[in-house]
């Protein structure tokens, strides 16, 4: 049996025989109590009965049902020239929904996809958990070997793929079946107009269109048997020798979805444009969330500013996100590129620190920024800096350095606070006194897939631990000053210097490696490597660069080499800080 399935019936069976002593079988038979549920209150008092009437599992697949009624004839997505309301993505859900479930698909099986910003990969969100399964959204930037190594993990019955990552995909089954594991089945996306490419044949798979075809628009929909039931699998950016596959539940996803639209500011029909990838987080919530609210989401199939610019001014569009990558790209993009805005443009911008000069030149063009910070653990958004009036009268630089604070905790969050890892005491909230940043609530992951040792060393202390180091200010908000763990943010992306390392030290050449991160102002931080070669070997930088290159998705590589003699403690190990001063002190390689 599915392990996700049977765990949900494991907590199913054990909630009905913690039911009230007086309740009939019958009422065993219709009530539902999801969760391990403990003594109530509420059961002191007569007359009260929990039951289908007043409890059902939340799920975000329901924002879609309503918009279909709400909103049937307003249009839903966009992409170049395609265009669905309401009413066609419920129903092209419907029918993807029931495609899935002809080709085998059971209650939380696993689908993964592997594509940009287009339609598919919104009704995927949808038409996935419909099914009763996981949607595993996996980062477009990975190489071949990194998807096989996730779809391994994950188990994954069917793999969606955009045509132009299909090469990718082709060589990641390949290795999957050298190691004699059944591959997925493979369905290819393609373009509304275009079709399949040449190295696509009907006997490598299923075409989206023709799939969704062959499902029925009256399909009954398999709705969470328990709230707590996985909707999704984001694999953070681990090694491809430990995966960490981040489990969210429909009830995390509903109340995140419904907390991230109220404090990005959309009212009723946003229209919503997508340059935060769907995969990352799934899209911070906001493919259920833009539901809820009826909005349109303008799919992009490429992040630039002149897109971003002429997608805004066509559509007229209210609402964006973006990591500070993309803000940078926006502030710095050529004048020629650039469009007047039709109106204030709100951007929600998180996954690093943005600087205060991109916010403050973000402003100037229009846009409206606000900032929040999160991780895959907390289904992205986890606090959100919220801005105050009176703060508006300050001077611009004090106004920005303001805003580039990490906040306050999200609404789904219970608390986020700043701790002592060891003692777990709370630091002082003086603005200079450090702490690990750590998280409470209903919008925190399930735990991580497969992993239960890690899920507890993520929990230990009865908290989420989240490897960041953070301040708190006098006022309550939090503030990121550095990071437990050496993962490098780049361009939103997490890099882990490990796996870096080890294709560094799998060079000829290399005798010793480290790998730090470089501040960068257009990416945010980039990896920098110091390296000691092997004595009698004489390489350069760029032939190290191309080496990783030829061996790591590019954002991965480095892209800067220093040769010199790595810092060492009396217990041989290489110390990191000061690298790090060192890669600081070189500036922005951009």
């Amino acid at each position: 049996m599915n392990p996700f399935f049977k765990n949900s019936l494991i907590r199913c069976i054990f909630s009905l025989n913690r039911l009230h002593p007086n309740l009939s079988h019958d009422s065993r038979r219709f009530c539902h109590f999801s969760g391990d549920i403990g003594p109530g209150s509420w059961k002191s008092t007569e007359g009260l009965v929990r039951c289908p009437v007043n409890d059902v599992p939340l799920s975000p697949i329901t924002f879609l049902e309503r918009s279909a009624t709400a909103y049937r004839d307003r249009t839903s997505v966009v992409y170049g020239s395609v265009k669905y309301t309401w009413s066609e993505t419920h129903e092209r859900c419907l029918k993807l929904a029931s495609a899935l479930t002809q080709l085998g698909i059971s209650r939380g099986d696993l689908v993964a996809v592997l594509a940009p910003n287009v339609p598919a990969m919104y009704e995927l969100h949808f038409g996935v958990p419909m099914a009763g399964a996981v949607l595993c959204t996996l980062n477009t930037r990975h190489n071949s070997a990194m998807v096989s190594t996730l779809l391994r993990h994950s188990e994954a019955k069917i793999i969606f793929v955009d045509y132009q990552l299909l090469e990718i995909a082709h060589v990641a089954l390949d290795l999957l079946k050298k190691t004699e594991t059944k591959p997925p089945i493979l369905v290819l996306i393609v373009e509304s107009d275009g079709s399949p490419p040449t190295n696509f044949s009907t006997s490598d798979g299923y075409e989206y269109e023709s799939l969704l075809a062959t499902g029925q628009s009256e399909f009954e929909i398999r709705r969470p048997i328990d709230e707590w039931d996985p909707i999704s699998v984001n694999y953070t950016s681990g090694t491809t020798s430990s995966p960490k596959g981040v489990v969210y539940n429909h009830r995390g996803a509903y109340l995140n979805s419904l907390a991230t639209f109220v404090l990005h500011g959309m009212g009723s029909m946003p229209v919503y444009l997508w340059t935060v990838p769907m995969f990352h987080c799934n899209g911070w919530c906001l493919p259920w969330g833009v539901a809820a609210q009826g909005g349109t989401n303008v799919c992009l199939r490429r992040v630039i500013p002149k897109d971003i610019f002429d997608s805004i001014a066509l559509h007229k569009v209210t609402h964006m996100s973006g990591a500070p990558t993309v803000l940078n790209m926006i502030v710095n993009s050529p004048v020629s590129d650039r469009r007047p805005l039709p109106s204030k443009v709100e951007v929600m911008t998180g996954g690093s620190p943005p600087p205060p000069p991109i916010l403050r030149k973000m402003e100037e063009l229009g846009f409206g920024v606000s900032h929040l910070y999160g991780l895959t653990e907390t289904y992205g958004p986890g606090t959100i800096c919220t801005w105050k009036p009176e703060w508006d009268s300050l001077p611009p630089d004090e106004r920005y350095k303001l805003k580039a604070r990490q906040g306050v905790q999200h609404l789904g969050l219970e608390e986020v606070d700043i701790k002592d890892p060891v003692t777990m005491k709370s630091v002082a909230a003086d603005g200079k006194t450090m702490g690990e940043v750590m998280f409470r609530g209903n919008t925190v992951m399930s735990g991580y897939l497969k992993d239960e040792k890690a899920t507890e060393e993520a929990f230990r202390g009865g908290w989420f631990r989240s490897g960041d180091l953070a301040v708190k200010h006098p006022d309550g908000y939090i503030e990121m000053k550095d990071r437990l763990k050496d993962i490098i943010i780049s361009g939103g992306e997490n890099i882990s210097t490990v796996e870096v390392e080890t294709v560094l030290y799998n060079h000829p050449a290399i005798l010793e490696a480290a790998v730090v991160a470089r501040p960068d102002n257009h990416w945010g931080q980039t990896p920098c490597a110091f390296v000691k070669l092997k004595e009698g070997f004489d390489v350069d930088a760029q032939e190290i660069i191309e080496f990783c290159r030829d061996h790591l998705p590019h954002y991965m590589a480095p892209k800067t080499v220093i040769f010199e003699d790595l810092p060492r403690t009396s217990t041989g190990k290489i110390q990191k800080f000061i690298l790090r001063e060192k890669a600081k002190a070189l500036g922005s390689l951009s």
